[in-house]
């Protein structure tokens, strides 16, 4: 009697051992098919517009299949160089929060559990309906903030627009009124209201006018003109070069040698500043601009003019070790010598 109850209680401990096993193996275990799944899900279907407003989209799709099952499918929607990423694991989805008349290119995928990704997955460009019936408003009049032999750099107040502008147009006005379209400036990312103008003749005068253009493909007015004459070739020169340096900055001073047959009415004067550096005082001249590799400057009302064989005198504190080097004078190099 006392043998069968030992046999019977040994049972019920045996039994209660594996079930604990058992739940343990379900709670913690890794299913076999999520390490040994390595085959693809097939691409999901074509995919299909089920709905569309200015600013969503319902799209569907043919399911995917895979050996063991699809669990998501993961949905992309990029506008030029930007996306956003999705996720749904049903075979379709409703994407809010886009512009108007953008033209946007969706992809989907199918994954399955052990994280598998389908091939050839297709993809569907749309263009959303516009909703903007608005033309922008009238771009501000350009300036010409800097002007060389064969360059001219243009500016303007921003047109007002009540949805997205796309770009900015500038145009040439020829002899006679006709219009060249010169430059083109995206407002994707935003922010950009000045151009470069190139391939200009020297000692020639230009007219420029700017047009906004909104994504729904509506036009401003054109803006007021503006007129600027391109300066004479660019002047032979040398520079001379004198620079102190300390351990954490320099101080150059420059001297300007008109080495032409012409007198210099007006100077743009441009050298190698690197992203680093941080200019601390500047004489002789203004900045104009600056940007990762370059410092541009233009002459004081004193010392615009430069006769041949004249010189006139510059100079600058500025962070870093740097010396001027790279320099040009309205666009044609000097030669540089560093005393």
């Amino acid at each position: 009697m006392r043998d069968h109850q030992v046999r019977g209680v040994r049972s019920r401990a045996a039994a209660l051992a594996a079930c604990v096993l058992t739940a343990t193996v379900l709670a913690g275990a890794t299913p076999a098919y999520a390490t040994a799944d390595t085959e693809r899900p097939s691409a999901p279907g074509p995919i299909t517009v089920v709905a569309v407003d200015t600013t969503w989209i319902e799209l569907t799709w043919a399911p995917a299949t895979d050996n063991v099952g699809v669990v998501s499918y993961p949905v992309g929607a990029r506008f030029e160089d930007n996306g956003a990423h999705y996720s749904t694991d049903t075979n379709s989805i409703r994407i809010t929060n886009l512009r108007p008349s953008r033209t946007y290119t969706f992809s989907v995928a199918a994954l399955d559990a052990a994280g598998n990704r389908s091939l050839s997955d297709p993809t569907l460009r749309v263009t959303m309906p516009p909703g903007d019936d608005q033309p922008p408003g009238t771009p501000g009049q350009p300036v010409a903030y800097d002007v060389a032999a064969t360059l001219v750099w243009l500016r303007w107040a921003h047109s007002v627009e009540n949805i997205a502008l796309d770009r900015y147009e500038v145009f040439r006005v020829d002899a006679g009124g006709a219009l060249t379209r010169v430059s083109e400036v995206y407002q994707y990312p935003p922010g950009r209201n000045s151009t470069q103008i190139s391939g200009l003749t020297p000692n020639t005068t230009y007219t420029f006018v700017v047009q906004a253009r909104d994504e729904a493909g509506h036009l401003s007015p054109m803006s007021a003109p503006v007129t600027v004459t391109t300066l004479p070739p660019p002047p032979s020169c040398t520079v001379r070069s004198t620079v102190g340096q300390w351990p954490d900055g320099l101080v150059a001073r420059l001297s300007v040698t008109n080495t032409g047959a012409t007198a210099i009415d007006g100077w743009t004067m441009r050298w190698r500043f690197y992203a680093a550096q941080q200019l601390r005082s500047l004489w002789g001249a203004e900045v104009v601009d600056r940007d990762s590799s370059y410092l541009r400057v233009r002459n004081v009302r004193h010392n615009a003019l430069i006769p041949p064989g004249g010189t006139v005198s510059l100079g600058f504190v500025a962070t870093g070790s740097q010396p001027p080097e790279e320099v040009t004078l309205n666009g044609g190099s000097c030669t540089v010598a560093a005393e």
